[in-house]
């Protein structure tokens, strides 16, 4: 093999360039609605042949479920390999070009039989892993570009640069699949693969008339463009990509930006889904034009056909979600994300787990089964999104510092510390269905906790009281585990709690 790509380039201001990574299986779904409106919508979908054929021959739409890697590039050209113009690049604050090979922002969209549903799982660009095609461990949002940089180098002879150019390409996209089916295991077969850039993500939030957000503070990014007051918004276009673009400036960098990017992602699928959008011709017409122009899919993948399995999806049926994730780090230089592979898929799989209906005996059954959580049957939440202050009721002196870090090692969000009134037990507060969350959080602790539901905290906040009863699980500064964790101890692990659903209005940093 040719030499491999040099070491990973780190991205600078375009970090979080790339557009959200889908324009959502609920907006190509849609199109099934318009089709009288459009035409043959296959005919003028740009296509990459990078899903084998066994693959796309062993889950048929209607018959199986289809699980859908989306993908944002960095990318100036559109659909077609066409560069663009430059007063385009300019009005999306598109910066200079170092960074378009990576894949920031990866998404796999899983949709049941019955097509009523679509789980969407977020990947961190900074998640450090193996990558597929033998190039060793580095950020997920390179797989792409070391194989497409090596891939260069051995197509040298290609008989023009467009050719090796293109060539290139699909070898990059199928290392990326290869990378993210890899980590998930076998839970999922990743059998559709669907990519946008830039340019998609203009023409398609312009065509549908903008897109209704909410913040919880004003915000102000100059690498991005983003310039936002507070409160309840409507963007479209470059104000669109800048709000799903901005990492710096919010509280939890990156992870902020992965919740933009699926409360944005919610609120156009809500938006598609409406009436006023699907009784419209030529919003219909809008629509599916700049879908054509600015989307490239997966050979095999008929939209007709996709469109019918999707024609009973509603917005409260799109749920987000991002993989767990175990903290910062800096590995040879360059600061990444750690995650453990075993957690990611166990994660997946506990997602992934479908209801369908046996054909010959009408029961229902379960395609996959879930595997065993810590605590045993407490399904593991997406830890890096989850914010954990921490309140010392004890007599321990320090013990919420050492209880904060113990929450960050554990991959959690580490919040605010600060003492409490003395008390003899502890306690763990939590948002409105955020109980599960809590559960697991005591696992992971140690001791004992009892549960209280705080309306005032938020789904993504947790609050941890120390009581006295918590001094004695502490030797020298150390936590020490239980024999057996706390939590229920019977019945079968619920699925996480969804980070956002797309229906209704979320409001996000």
């Amino acid at each position: 093999m040719a030499g491999r790509a040099q070491g990973w380039r780190k991205t600078g201001s375009v970090t979080g360039r790339s557009l959200i990574a889908v324009i959502s299986a609920a907006v190509l779904g849609t199109m099934g609605y318009g089709w009288w409106a459009v035409g043959d919508v296959d005919k003028g979908t740009v296509t990459t042949d990078v899903i084998a054929q066994e693959v796309q021959d062993q889950r048929i739409p209607l018959d199986g479920a289809v699980d859908m890697l989306l993908v944002g590039m960095d990318s100036r050209t559109d659909a077609y390999g066409n560069p663009l113009p430059r007063e385009v690049l300019d009005m999306l604050h598109a910066g200079i070009s170092d960074g378009e090979r990576n894949t920031d922002t990866i998404i796999l969209v899983h949709i049941p039989v019955d097509g009523t549903r679509a789980i969407a799982i977020s990947f961190p660009r900074d998640s450090w892993v193996q990558l597929a095609g033998g190039f060793g461990k580095h950020r997920i949002n390179s797989a792409f570009a070391y194989a497409y940089n090596n891939a260069r180098e051995e197509l040298a002879n290609a008989p023009d640069e467009r050719t090796r150019d293109e060539q290139a390409k699909v070898i990059g996209r199928k290392n990326l699949i290869a990378t993210v089916q890899d980590l998930v295991g076998s839970s999922v077969t990743i059998d559709r693969y669907a990519e946008v850039n830039l340019l998609s993500f203009y023409e398609v939030t312009n065509a549908i008339g903008g897109v209704d957000v909410c913040l919880n503070a004003p915000t102000q990014d100059d690498l991005s463009g983003a310039n936002f007051p507070a409160g309840e918004q409507t963007v479209t276009g470059a104000q669109a990509l800048a709000f799903v673009r901005q990492r710096h400036g919010l509280p939890n960098g990156d992870l902020d930006r992965i919740v933009r990017q699926q409360v944005f992602l919610g609120a156009m699928a809500n938006k598609v889904l409406s009436a006023d959008m699907l009784t419209s011709p030529t919003k219909v017409r809008q629509l599916v034009g700049a879908v054509q122009r600015s989307v490239i899919l997966s050979n095999g993948w008929s939209l007709s056909t996709f469109a019918s399995q999707m024609s009973g999806l509603t917005a409260d049926g799109i749920d987000f979600y991002t993989i767990p994730t175990l903290g910062d780090a800096k590995i040879g230089g360059a600061d990444v994300l750690r995650i453990d592979p075993q957690q990611v898929a166990a994660y997946v799989s506990s997602l992934t787990t479908d209801e369908t209906t046996s054909p010959s005996s009408g029961s229902a059954t379960t395609t996959t089964t879930p595997p065993p959580t810590p605590g045993g049957d407490v399904a593991r939440p997406a830890l890096g999104t989850i914010t954990v202050d921490v309140r010392n009721g004890s007599h321990t002196r320090g013990l919420a510092g050492t209880v904060r870090q113990t929450v960050i090692d554990k991959g959690f969000i580490g919040g605010d510390v600060g003492d409490a009134p003395v008390r003899t037990s502890s306690v763990i507060q939590y948002g409105t269905g955020a109980r599960n969350i809590a559960e697991y959080l005591a696992g992971e602790l140690g001791g004992k906790f009892t549960f209280e539901e705080d309306a005032s905290l938020s789904a993504d906040q947790l609050t941890v009281v120390l009581g006295t009863d918590h001094d004695d699980a502490v030797t020298d500064g150390v936590r020490v585990q239980p024999s057996s964790p706390a939590g229920p101890t019977s019945g079968s692990a619920p699925k996480p709690t969804p980070q956002i659903n797309a229906d209704g209005l979320n409001c996000v940093n």
